[in-house]
């Protein structure tokens, strides 16, 4: 008998929903729903999963989010600056509504699984991917496995220093200027220059403060997991971004540590149309029906 997985990439801004033939690898549906009150959003993913039956599914989120298998709150959305969203729970509704088994993820823990698919599925290997976009986080796998077991990463907060020619008084609404996602996410762009991120010329100086800010966190991260892949996705910043960070990160290291050829080191994601989460989601319900 024919099965199917669900994937949900549950954005800030909508859920990105689809079903996959795991025998033909074809996707036969999607959907994109609105990110609104809990209530409404989650019962038209249900509706939508009612409509195409998956024999599991797979959901990556933004969070935080409660991994611990013994927290009673295990599966839910915890505290989050998106309002109304704080103690939502999304893996138990989804089994109970759907009647089969979910699996529950960071959206960024969802787009390193499915770049580590993409490159292979190595587990000789550690991959890190990092977006910078409307928020900034991180996930990292090792031997084939998530780093983290009770808790995820935040990577995106780490404290990093800023750069002298630097006034921008920061943008995160925790730690204001101290901390990655406050010096690099989206909304940094129009905070510095007063212009949307997506109207400014690729030219203008901000992407190269962004550039090294990102290859500042990119080179705590090296020193603390040691990466051999290291995926900066994203909207943020492009591919023609990446020598600049690149360049940073070089002058970071000073040679201290062996890193390699930092062109195959730091990368942009190889799954096409922003799909890394949606391969990782398809992937990890696979994983649930073996």
């Amino acid at each position: 008998m024919t099965q199917f997985v669900g994937s949900i990439e549950a954005g800030g801004t909508k859920f990105v929903l689809g079903v996959q033939n795991v025998e033909s690898g074809e996707t036969v549906a999607t959907k994109r729903v609105p990110t609104t009150t809990p209530a409404e959003t989650l019962e038209a993913c249900r509706d939508f999963f009612k409509e195409n039956s998956v024999n599991a599914l797979a959901i990556g989120s933004f969070g935080p989010i409660d991994i611990n298998p013994n927290s009673k709150t295990f599966g839910y959305i915890t505290k989050t600056p998106k309002p109304g969203w704080s103690n939502t729970e999304l893996k138990g509704y989804f089994e109970r509504e759907l009647g089969v088994p979910a699996v529950l993820t960071t959206d960024v823990n969802a787009s390193c699984y499915g770049e580590y698919i993409a490159r292979g599925r190595d587990n000789e290997k550690t991959y890190l991917y990092i977006t910078i976009g409307t928020g900034v986080g991180a996930g990292a796998i090792q031997q084939g496995h998530f780093i983290g077991y009770t808790n995820h990463s935040e990577m995106g907060h780490m404290r990093i220093p800023k750069r002298a020619d630097d006034n921008y008084e920061g943008g995160c609404p925790f730690h204001g200027d101290a901390c990655g996602e406050g010096l690099t996410a989206g909304p940094t762009l129009k905070g510095r220059t007063g212009i949307p991120g997506e109207d400014l010329d690729r030219d203008n100086p901000v992407f190269d403060l962004i550039s090294y800010y990102v290859a500042e966190m990119l080179y705590n991260i090296y020193l603390t997991i040691r990466p051999d892949v290291m995926v900066v996705g994203g909207s943020v910043l492009n591919e023609g971004d990446m020598p600049t960070v690149r360049k940073y990160f070089k002058e970071m290291n000073n040679d201290y540590v062996e890193v390699g050829n930092v062109d195959e080191l730091i990368v942009r994601p190889i799954v096409p149309n922003n799909g890394s989460a949606v391969l990782g989601c398809y992937e990890m319900a696979k994983d649930l029906l073996k």
